[in-house]
C-alpha cells in the first residue's frame, strides 16, 4: 500500500505543477464567491452588522465545505476520466483492487487540497476580518469528518461507475452538503436534533465549529459520536462500491462510455 500511495502522490504532484494555473483560479473563485456573499450580507444588515460568531461559525464550514465538495466528487470523476480514456478496466485488474486505488489517489490528492483550502480559509479571514482558533485537538473531528466524506464519495463513484454519467448528481451534491456542513446543528430543534447525528459528517462538522469558531473545549463523547458516524458512512460506501463493481463486471460494464 505504501508503494501505491507514493505513487499516486507522485502523479498528484505531477499534476499539481504541470496545471498549477488551475489549483490558483481554484483558490481565487471559492475565496471571491465567499467574499461575494459576505458584502451582500454586510450590505443586507445595514451599516453596523452585528455578527457575533455567526460569522466565524459561516467561515469554518464554508471552508469545510468546499473540502469535502472536492473528496465527494473526486472518486467519481475520476471513474468517469479513467472510462473516457480507456484505462479504468487496468485499474480494475490491479492486484491491488479498484477501491484502494481511487481511495489512495483521494487520500494522495487530500495533502495537496488540504494545502489550498488553509490557503483560502487563511484569504478569507483576513478579508473578513475573522478570528478563528487552531487548537490541535481540531485534527480529531476533521478526521471523522474525512471519513464520512470518503464514504460518500464511494457510494457516488458506485453510481458512476454503474450508470457512467452522473454529471448532474454531481451538479446537485454542493447544494446538499451546504445543509450537512455549514448549517450550526444547535439551531435545530425537535426531531431535528436527531438528524444532528445520523446526518453524515454533521457531527464533526458541530465539533470543529464548537472548537475554532466558538472557543469551546474538546468533548471526547462528542468525539466519539463523530468517530462512529463518520466509520458507518465510510463502511456502508465501502460496501457500496463492492456492490457496484460485481454488478458491473457482470453485466460488463467496466469499458468506456
Amino acid at each position: 500500500m505504501l508503494k501505491l500511495f507514493l505513487a499516486e502522490l507522485k502523479r498528484e504532484w505531477t499534476l499539481l505543477r504541470r496545471y498549477a494555473t488551475e489549483m490558483v483560479a481554484g483558490v481565487v473563485g471559492i475565496t471571491i464567491a465567499f467574499y461575494g456573499l459576505f458584502l451582500t450580507t454586510k450590505y443586507v444588515a445595514g451599516p453596523i452588522p452585528q455578527f457575533g460568531d455567526r460569522l466565524d461559525s459561516i467561515v469554518v464550514g464554508y471552508v469545510l465545505w468546499s473540502l469535502v465538495v472536492f473528496i465527494v466528487s473526486s472518486i467519481a470523476g475520476g471513474l468517469q476520466q479513467e472510462a473516457f480514456t480507456g484505462t479504468l478496466e487496468q485499474i480494475f485488474l490491479t492486484p491491488y483492487g479498484a477501491s484502494r486505488v481511487f481511495i489512495t489517489r483521494a487520500i494522495a490528492n487530500l495533502a495537496i487540497q488540504l494545502l489550498q483550502n488553509i490557503g483560502i480559509l487563511l484569504i478569507i479571514m483576513v478579508l473578513t476580518g475573522t478570528r478563528l482558533s487552531f487548537p490541535p485537538s481540531l485534527v480529531l473531528p476533521l478526521l471523522a469528518v474525512l471519513l464520512g466524506a470518503y464514504g460518500m464519495a464511494l457510494a457516488v463513484g458506485s453510481l458512476a461507475l454503474l450508470l457512467k454519467r452522473v454529471q448532474q448528481l454531481l451538479g446537485f451534491l454542493p447544494f446538499g452538503l451546504v445543509v450537512l456542513l455549514m448549517v450550526p446543528v444547535d439551531s435545530w430543534t425537535g426531531p431535528l436534533q436527531l438528524l444532528g447525528v445520523v446526518l453524515p459528517m454533521t457531527p464533526g462538522a458541530e465539533m470543529l465549529r464548537n472548537l475554532m469558531a466558538r472557543g469551546g473545549t474538546f468533548s471526547g463523547g462528542e468525539f466519539a459520536i463523530a468517530l462512529l458516524n463518520g466509520m458507518a458512512y465510510l463502511t456502508l460506501g465501502i460496501w457500496l462500491f463492492h456492490t457496484a463493481e460485481r454488478v458491473a463486471k457482470r453485466r460488463g460494464k467496466l469499458g468506456g462510455y
